[in-house]
């Protein structure tokens, strides 16, 4: 081999040369041997090869590795990368190949957290070769993509979660100006998952909604088949249940509810009652929480999990509409707050309720007054006499129908008017 190298680096003739080497190469990929290998690469990096010879045999080199063995692919690549970092900014388009290569491998291994870091290290602000945004956006949403899949898998891993962002905030400088249609619907599903993720509900919620109204069944070369948008239109009603209960909240269940394909949902039945706002029993919510995933039944600071907050605040609301007054204690049993979740120290329930009988009287207080405080709930709190004081607004809502009517009114009179006049009014 060393022989090999010495012949070749000898030749003056620069098309020569490289005809040699390329023999040299193929006999080094047919061979399949690692040591071989790197030598092969120690050789290209080193000074006896000048810059346009090696950055051309690096570039037929990281094509065929493909040709190897899965295992000796990564070991050869691997090393490749290694050898070549102090000299990286000379073999950029060589580099992307390589990691192109390798996260393609992870990829049909099922690692995708592997494959996601192999990509990100891809150089996309480089200024010593021409990215266009389409392929900078097109990596982007690709990393992003796999560390999502790492999540969905394992439903457990924050860092991930913080990679996946980064990448799709990075898209989202770039995609504005995309006119690339698979790309940007990628984009559009990645941003909802990651909005689900960070628990920003409502968002997420309207974001699967706007995916689940695509009209289009084929964009660019990929099929968008119903039980896609079946699942996207899911993602909607659940992730608008768990968010905070209020105004807002109630507009997009409305919106919800109103789609027919709702009807045909398996969680249909909750939204039924989320959006009559009837107070939500165990059993109801145990059968919602089987449907759920890990991060929206994640245990959150106060000892409550997510769906247990959402379901409080969701009761509450109800409860505001039931009653015109509620003391702290029924409001705590209303709620259905359980004993441990009180902090009763590991006691028993019936203990907790006897020695610490405020408990769940406190953290009903302390949800009410939270929601009251972010005026989604209308109320006022007597904790003197540790009593809730709902206020309707239906009086306000009768007088903008009011209004309505008035305004309505007075147009018609300007219209008889009109007409008595004989004057033309224009429909």
């Amino acid at each position: 081999m060393d022989g090999a190298f010495a012949s070749a680096s000898a030749i003056s003739d620069q098309r020569q040369k490289i005809e040699q080497y390329k023999l040299i190469l193929s006999s080094v990929i047919t061979s399949s041997d690692i040591g071989q290998a790197k030598k092969f690469i120690d050789h290209m990096l080193s000074d006896d090869v000048p810059l346009v010879v090696s950055r051309q045999l690096l570039q037929i080199f990281a094509q065929e590795l493909g040709r190897l063995e899965p295992e000796s692919q990564k070991e050869i690549a691997h090393y490749t990368l290694t050898q070549i970092q102090p000299r990286v900014v000379s073999f950029e388009e060589q580099v992307l190949i390589i990691r192109e290569k390798l996260a393609e491998l992870y990829e049909s291994e099922q690692l995708w957290s592997k494959a996601a870091q192999m990509l990100s290290g891809i150089d996309l602000d480089s200024t010593m070769r021409v990215i266009d945004d389409t392929f900078r956006l097109s990596k982007c949403v690709q990393i992003a993509r796999l560390y999502l899949e790492m999540l969905r898998l394992l439903n457990q891993d924050d860092d991930d979660a913080v990679n996946a962002e980064a990448f799709i905030n990075k898209a989202s400088f770039l995609v504005s100006n995309s006119q690339h249609e698979v790309l940007n619907l990628q984009y559009k599903v990645c941003y909802a998952r990651i909005l689900d993720l960070k628990r920003k509900f409502l968002e997420a919620a309207l974001r699967y909604y706007d995916i689940s109204q695509i009209e289009k069944r084929q964009i660019g070369d990929e099929w968008i088949d119903e039980e896609a948008l079946e699942q996207a239109l899911s993602a909607a009603v659940t992730c608008t249940i768990l968010a905070a209960a209020g105004p807002q909240r109630s507009r997009v269940l409305a919106t919800l509810y109103k789609d027919e394909r709702c009807s045909k949902l398996k969680i249909y039945p909750i939204l039924q009652k989320v959006y009559l706002e009837r107070i939500l029993r165990k059993p109801e919510i145990d059968a919602f929480a089987e449907e759920l995933k890990a991060h929206q039944k994640a245990l959150l600071p106060d000892n409550f999990t997510v769906l247990d907050r959402a379901m409080i605040e969701h009761n509450l609301l109800s409860a505001s509409k039931l009653y015109t007054n509620i003391s702290f204690d029924e409001l705590g049993t209303l709620l259905g707050i359980a004993p441990q979740k009180t902090g009763g120290f590991g006691l028993g329930e019936h203990v907790v309720r006897v020695i610490y009988p405020d408990m769940m009287a406190l953290i009903a207080e302390k949800i009410a007054s939270r929601m009251i405080y972010e005026d989604r709930m209308r109320g006022s709190i007597d904790q003197v006499e540790a009593v809730i004081h709902f206020e309707d607004d239906t009086e306000e809502l009768q007088q903008w129908d009011q209004q309505i009517v008035g305004l309505c009114q007075a147009l018609n009179d300007v219209l008889e008017s009109m007409a008595k006049k004989g004057l033309s009014i224009p429909v």
